[in-house]
C-alpha cells in the first residue's frame, strides 16, 4: 500500500475552499453582510487615506511654491547702519554660487483707495530687472505690462485688489502712506496718486489681495528712505539647502548683517499643517483598523459556521496547516482585494480632483473650496508614492493580521468535539 502523499501548502483544493466560503449561501447570508462591509471599509479607508495625504501634499507644495515664488528664501536685513551700500551687496551676493537672485527692496505699508473702495496694502518697491526675474509675478500678468515699469510711476497690483478697488490697468489708485512729510505742525501722512501698470495673479488670495509693486527708487521717495533700502530677497536654486548657503552669504555681504530664512519666517504655519498632516493619518487609519476588526468578526463566525465541515477535512486528511490557511486565504483576499480597489479609486479621486470640486460646486450651487479661507484659488494633489505604499503596505499588515486568530482557531478545532452534536 502507497504511503499518502501530503499536499503542498497552498494547493489548489485550499484556494477552492477559501472561494468557496466567500461566496456565503443563503443561510450564511450574515457572514457576507459582515464580509462585504469589511471590503467597504478597507476599500474606503486606504482611498480616502490616499486622497487627503496626497491633498495634504499638493497644499503644502503649491503654497510653498507661491510663498516662495513671492518671497526670498533668504531675507537680509542691516546691523549697527543702513543698507546704502545694497548695489554693492547685492552684486556681491548674486555672485555667490546657487544664488538665483539677490533683490534689494523697500517695504511699508499703505492704504489703496479708488472712488469704489479702499483696502490696507503692502507696497513693495523693486528693481523692474528683478521683478522681470520673479516668475511668479512676470508670468501671471493679466492686464497691462511690466515693460517700462522702472521708468514710469506705475504699480502693479493683484487681481483680488484690482476687483476690490474695482479697477483696472490702467485705472487709477491713490496710496496714502501714515508717515509722509514732516512739517511744523508734525508728520503729514503723504497720499499720492499711481497709475495701474499691471494686474497680476499669483492664484493665492493672501497676496493678490495684499501686495502693490513699485519702482524702487519712487519707493524710497515715498518711504522717505534716504538712498537705502529695507531688506535684501535672496532666492536660490534649492530653498531646502538653506543652511549650505548661509556662510557664503554672509561672507559676500561683506558687512554686518542679520539674516532670516523662509522655514523661520513660516514655521509656526508650516510646523501646523505637519501637524494637522500627521493627526490626519492616525485619525483615517482608524477606518481602516475597524475594517480589520470587522475580518476578525466574520471570520470568527464562518469558522463556528462550519465546524462540522472543519471536522470532515480533519478525518479525511487535512492537517491543521491546511485548515488555518484555508481561513487565512478567506480573510486576506477581503483585505488585498479591498486594499488594491481603494488604492485605484483614491489614485483615479487624485488625479481628478479638481474637476470632481468644480463639478459638486456646480450640482450643489456653493463654493466648495473659497479661496478667501484656503489660500489658493484651486484644490492640488500631489501623490506622494513612499506615502502611497507606506499606506498599501499598512492595510495589508492590518488585513493579514487580522485572519491569524480566527485561522488559528478554526485549525485548534477538535474533530470530535465538532461532531458530537451533529
Amino acid at each position: 500500500m502507497s504511503e499518502p502523499v501530503r499536499t503542498r501548502p497552498f494547493a489548489a483544493f485550499e484556494w477552492l475552499l477559501s472561494t468557496r466560503y466567500l461566496r456565503a449561501r443563503r443561510k450564511e447570508g450574515f457572514i457576507s453582510v459582515i464580509a462585504g462591509f469589511s471590503f467597504l471599509g478597507i476599500m474606503l479607508g486606504v482611498a480616502t487615506l490616499i486622497i487627503v495625504m496626497a491633498v495634504m501634499n499638493g497644499f503644502r507644495k503649491e503654497l510653498l511654491d507661491k510663498i516662495l515664488g513671492l518671497n526670498g528664501h533668504l531675507l537680509i536685513q542691516p546691523l549697527e547702519s543702513p543698507l546704502t551700500d545694497w548695489k554693492d551687496v547685492a552684486d556681491r551676493i548674486n555672485g555667490v554660487k546657487g544664488i538665483r537672485l539677490a533683490a534689494p527692496i523697500v517695504e511699508g505699508q499703505a492704504l489703496a483707495s479708488s472712488p469704489f473702495n479702499a483696502a490696507g496694502v503692502l507696497v513693495r518697491g523693486i528693481r523692474s530687472a528683478d521683478l522681470d526675474r520673479l516668475t511668479s509675478i512676470a508670468k501671471n500678468i493679466k492686464q497691462g505690462t511690466l515693460e517700462g515699469f522702472d521708468d514710469g510711476q506705475g504699480v502693479a497690483i493683484g487681481r483680488r485688489l484690482a476687483d476690490q478697488l474695482s479697477v483696472r490697468a490702467g485705472d487709477t489708485v491713490t496710496l496714502v502712506a501714515p508717515r509722509g512729510a514732516v512739517t511744523p505742525m508734525g508728520t503729514t501722512p503723504r497720499i499720492k496718486p499711481y497709475k495701474v501698470a499691471a494686474v497680476f495673479e499669483i492664484g493665492m488670495s493672501e497676496y493678490d489681495a495684499a501686495f502693490v509693486f513699485m519702482p524702487l527708487t519712487e519707493a524710497q521717495a515715498y518711504f522717505n528712505r534716504n538712498n537705502d533700502v529695507t531688506a535684501i530677497e535672496v532666492y536660490t536654486d534649492n530653498p531646502d539647502r538653506i543652511d549650505s548657503f548661509r556662510k557664503a552669504v554672509t561672507d559676500a555681504a561683506g558687512r554686518p548683517i542679520f539674516m532670516v530664512d523662509w522655514r523661520q519666517r513660516n514655521a509656526t504655519f508650516f510646523n501646523a499643517l505637519q501637524v494637522e498632516r500627521n493627526v490626519m493619518f492616525l485619525i483615517l487609519t482608524l477606518i481602516v483598523l475597524v475594517a480589520a476588526l470587522n475580518i476578525i468578526s466574520g471570520l470568527i463566525m464562518l469558522v463556528k459556521d462550519k465546524g462540522s465541515d472543519i471536522a470532515i477535512l480533519r478525518t479525511m486528511g487535512a492537517t491543521q496547516g491546511a485548515i488555518m490557511r484555508i481561513f487565512l486565504i478567506t480573510g486576506a483576499a477581503i483585505g488585498v482585494v479591498g486594499t488594491l480597489v481603494g488604492f485605484l479609486l483614491g489614485l483615479v479621486i487624485c488625479m481628478n480632483i479638481e474637476s470632481i470640486r468644480q463639478f459638486i460646486s456646480w450640482m450643489t450651487s456653493t463654493e466648495l473650496f473659497s479661496p478667501e479661507l484656503y489660500f489658493l484659488s484651486k484644490l492640488p494633489a500631489e501623490v506622494d508614492f513612499g506615502e502611497t505604499a507606506a499606506v498599501v503596505i499598512m492595510a495589508l499588515t492590518l488585513s493579514f493580521l487580522a485572519t491569524l486568530y480566527p485561522s488559528w482557531r478554526a485549525a485548534r478545532l477538535d474533530p470530535i468535539e465538532a461532531l458530537r452534536y451533529e
